[in-house]
């Protein structure tokens, strides 16, 4: 695995987050422990029948078009580096064909389904069974969460980073740092800056000093993570799904509404506004649903 130089690799990802980071280096494992089962035991001696192999195999195997198509992003971004930085000649993935992502578009959440788990007020589903005895404390947080991943459409890591100074109540804003340590200023909705008021008054009976100023904590008084805010969204929600739905329905609420593209984009912290148009596909088929449904001629 020496031979493969993923340690200096992985060093020169210095725009992507350390997510996208251990992600393209577990591709580049797995394709390297592949390599060495056919025989190609370092970088140089694979070529693009090797690549092609590699790709058919994945395809036998029965994986996901996701998941091929990142392993094979993450393909071009190793060769690419590979030949930059004169450690190959020539790069195997140029001109070899790799399928399309095939993304399911994303799945955005009803008005009604939103207001249940908004208000905390679920009448079935997922989180219609809700303790009586829940906590204050618990409630205040729950919803000050809830507001910020719908009101300002984050991602659920850039809601776990979130600290006490990056919010400016006064001003309806909050700085969050996104992927690749990208800096933004995005806006907070009035519910949601009324909610952090709210669990800002109670924030010090839940997290330990030693964590700082971070905003929200668990049960434990540990810093909010990935998990719990999945658990928050389970005990709300009148339906199944995801806290990166919230995200969705964000933007696509926002187009719904006429917003510019760019903005949104801006608003989301996307690179590429490629990414921020598949919302755009997205709001074009509620509005055709929407048609369909209630125009007496369609």
């Amino acid at each position: 695995m020496d031979r493969w130089d993923l340690e200096a690799f992985a060093v020169s990802l210095t725009s992507l987050s350390d997510n996208t980071v251990k992600s393209y280096c577990a591709d580049l494992r797995n394709f390297a422990e592949w390599c060495e089962r056919a025989g190609v035991s370092e970088p140089g001696g694979v070529d693009r029948a090797t690549i092609r192999r590699y790709l058919a195999w994945m395809t036998t195997r029965q994986l996901a078009r996701r998941t091929i198509a990142r392993r094979a992003a993450s393909l071009r971004r190793y060769f690419a580096w590979a030949v930059r930085s004169e450690r190959l000649d020539a790069d195997p993935t140029v001109g070899v064909s790799t399928p399309a992502g095939g993304g399911r578009l994303p799945r955005v959440l009803e008005h009604n389904h939103l207001d249940a788990l908004l208000d905390g007020t679920p009448s079935s589903g997922v989180g219609a069974v809700q303790r009586l005895d829940e906590p204050e404390w618990r409630r205040r947080r729950d919803d000050a969460v809830l507001e910020i991943l719908y009101g300002s459409g984050l991602r659920v890591s850039e809601l776990c980073s979130l600290t006490v100074g990056a919010l400016e109540l006064d001003r309806g804003a909050a700085t969050v740092w996104g992927k690749g340590g990208k800096e933004r200023r995005v806006p907070l909705s009035e519910p949601a800056v009324a909610s952090l008021r709210a669990w800002l008054s109670v924030r010090r009976d839940v997290i330990s000093d030693e964590h700082g100023d971070v905003l929200f904590g668990n049960e434990r008084g540990k810093p909010l993570g990935t998990r719990d805010v999945r658990r928050i969204v389970d005990r709300r929600s009148p339906v199944a799904t995801h806290p990166h739905a919230l995200r969705h329905s964000f933007a696509t609420h926002l187009l719904d509404g006429g917003a510019d593209l760019r903005a949104v984009q801006e608003l989301l912290g996307h690179a590429d506004v490629a990414t921020t148009q598949r919302y755009t596909h997205v709001s074009r088929e509620r509005l055709s649903v929407a048609y369909r449904d209630a125009h007496p001629r369609a």
